[in-house]
């Protein structure tokens, strides 16, 4: 290793780089040269700088060692995203998210990774670009928190399929532009995991190197005061965030539930440990690697220990890593914070393009839901401006719904700004969709109801949510008031979700208006999460009626691969391209403006069940003055008070002439 704040020297792992041609070891080298030194800034800013040297030593050759074996197919393919680095920016890519096991096959036969195959036609004809399948690395037995409960990084569960088999359904969906996503889970493992046996049971050395590895306190001392600021992630299956280990003599830290145990990430070992587990994915063909609970990697006292400076750091190393091994793999940071937390995932200050290249858009799922539930924009159109601005090289993943239960991200302060109590307005949107309250048809679940603070989030499929479930339950039919409605309102947030630019990713069954599992609680394991009631097999019988437009599997099919293909047609929804909500002027009509070089890109959604009008100055104003609405290819009339007039749940895609 070369002296201090140089890069590298490609001498100290030529051993590793040996075999491969001299313009191999020369890439390497250039990478080193830009890449390397995001890696040693962020080792500096969470390790004392004599831990470093050796820190980065050990990952230096993690580095040449997955760059050395990597596939050549990966390896053009690092390429090829090199000289297009806005490759996922684009407003061609859908993403389409799934459990493998439920994909495919029955509850008697669950699918394999082999069996993936089998939806390829499916995923071809929405135009899917990107496939998240949910976590299928080895679990322990029993809850496993739906599969975030690792206990070994490196193998696949076996009903599942192997770590071949990720490998070659990886090569598959690469031949046919789908790029394979996978979850990483870095906060904790699973107490079964081989480091935390080791901790328990292992030799007097090991258990010495590996309690390292984790948060363990002898007496509550310490636990207690870290607790005082601590909030519960499943204060009603697993309250606290410490749990004693008799083998173990101590007290562990395990944030979500007493098997997962949290890594210790101020520990240099965990670290290289890490890098080592994302590169072994990387090699295996995984595109994207979805950080897993990243905001809590890095503990404070005083804190909510979510969110803290170190976080950004870590992610920094993680990513200036794969820029040097494996560029051609993109990060997502799995923050469900707030907005204002929510930016430095993608990148601040000295933070700018550095850490993940993707973060979930949780602020703009909760707000269309909550706009649906009131027929009111005006306290998203304040929550999303308040939202500070992304760097350009960036994106955000935007979802309706995804496999996880829904929590109202409101702040006290937006609410006031919009003339709502912040409790009061969360706790009416959980009545609304548990079904509570007066005229809701939406037939969720509550789940982890916090007695204290009252809190309470919403398990349900998007079709129980926006009433489609209980509609067609009823006997309801398309043509039917209740279920045209339904469909219009599970439409305008997929069109919302669409036009917003970075990827938007479908859950399964979404595509089709899918119920929910109303058998959930039946399956074993199950009982204790009713997150497995939008977590459903994909009904064969449903998937049968997708080209079927007399079927509401087929309306909605046909809706949502209209809004991808026309989304696909539109630079202005590169990711690049900055959305900026406008002030609202009819409190049931959200207005979200892109100004692109070909022009402005008008987006209007009426989210109310009567029609609504949108003023002909503004639309001047903005450019779009009879511009053509993408979505249905004509240049919507004025009404005769020189108004543009939306029907019930209407969205236009106004397209403008360049400037």
């Amino acid at each position: 290793m070369s002296g201090a704040g140089r890069v590298p020297d490609v001498a100290d792992v030529a051993d590793l780089l040996a075999d491969l041609s001299a313009d191999r070891r020369e890439l390497f080298a250039l990478r080193l040269e830009r890449w390397w030194p995001d890696v040693r800034d962020g080792l500096l800013a969470v390790h004392a700088p004599e831990d470093v040297a050796a820190l980065e030593r050990r990952l230096l050759r993690s580095a040449a060692r997955a760059y050395a074996e990597r596939d050549p197919e990966l390896h053009r393919l690092d390429l090829a995203r090199t000289l297009a680095p806005d490759w996922f920016q684009r407003p061609g890519m859908l993403g389409y998210a799934a459990y493998t096991d439920r994909l495919t096959g029955t509850a008697d036969a669950p699918g394999t990774l082999a069996d993936v195959r089998e939806r390829l036609p499916l995923l071809a004809e929405l135009g899917v670009t990107y496939l998240h399948l949910m976590p299928l690395l080895l679990p322990r037995e029993g809850d496993s928190d739906g599969g975030y409960a690792v206990a070994d990084y490196r193998r696949v569960r076996p009903d599942l399929g192997t770590t071949q088999d990720v490998r070659a359904l990886a090569a598959d969906l690469r031949s046919r532009g789908i790029s394979l996503v996978l979850d990483v889970v870095l906060n904790h493992v699973a107490r079964e995991h081989p480091w935390a046996r080791a901790a328990r049971t292992g030799s007097p050395e090991e258990r010495a190197r590996y309690r390292a590895y984790f948060h363990v306190f002898d007496d509550r001392g310490v636990p207690d005061a870290y607790e005082r600021t601590l909030p519960e992630v499943f204060p009603g299956t697993a309250p606290g965030s410490f749990t004693w280990d008799d083998e173990l003599s101590g007290w562990v830290w395990t944030t979500f539930n007493a098997f997962q145990w949290d890594l210790d990430w101020s520990c240099p070992d965990v670290l290289a440990e890490m890098v080592d587990v994302v590169l072994h994915l990387a090699g295996l063909g995984v595109e994207v690697l979805r950080l897993d609970a990243v905001a809590f990697l890095w503990k404070r006292m005083g804190t909510a220990c979510q969110n803290q400076p170190e976080v950004h750091a870590l992610t920094q190393v993680l990513r200036g890593v794969t820029r040097v091994a494996c560029p051609g793999v993109l990060l997502k940071a799995e923050a469900i914070v707030a907005p204002t937390d929510l930016v430095h995932y993608l990148g601040t200050g000295r933070h700018v393009g550095r850490v993940s290249d993707l973060a979930y858009h949780n602020s703009l799922m909760v707000q269309v839901w909550s706009m649906l539930a009131t027929g009111d924009v005006r306290l998203a159109s304040r929550a999303l401006q308040a939202i500070p601005p992304v760097p350009a090289s960036t994106s955000w993943i935007t979802y309706v719904r995804c496999h996880d239960d829904v929590g109202w991200a409101v702040s006290d302060e937006d609410a006031a700004a919009a003339g709502l109590g912040g409790y009061a307005h969360r706790s009416f949107l959980s009545d609304w969709y548990s079904g509570a309250f007066p005229g809701s048809s939406a037939t969720g679940l509550v789940f982890q109801a916090d007695p204290a603070t009252g809190d309470r989030r919403i398990s349900g499929s998007t079709a129980a949510l926006v009433g489609l479930e209980a509609a067609v339950a009823r006997g309801g039919r398309l043509g039917q008031e209740d279920v045209d409605l339904a469909v219009g309102r599970l439409l305008l947030a997929h069109a919302l979700v669409m036009a917003w630019g970075g990827i938007p990713v479908l859950w399964t069954g979404d595509e089709l208006g899918h119920p929910g599992d109303d058998g959930w609680a039946a399956e074993p394991g199950h009982e204790a999460d009713n997150r497995w009631v939008h977590r459903p097999r994909m009904s064969a019988e449903l998937l049968e009626q997708r080209h079927d437009p007399s079927t509401v599997p087929g309306a909605v099919f046909a809706g949502v691969r209209h809004l991808a293909r026309t989304r696909a047609s539109l630079p202005h929804l590169h990711a690049a391209v900055a959305a900026q909500v406008l002030d609202p002027g009819d409190p049931g009509v959200l207005a979200v403006l892109r100004r692109h070089p070909e022009g402005p890109l008008l987006v209007l959604a009426n989210v109310t069940e009567g029609w609504r009008p949108f003023p002909a100055e503004r639309l001047a104003a903005h450019g779009v003055a009879g511009a053509l609405d993408a979505l249905s290819g004509r240049v919507p009339p004025l009404g005769g008070d020189g108004q543009l007039w939306l029907s019930p749940y209407e969205v236009v895609w106004l397209v403008g002439d360049q400037p």
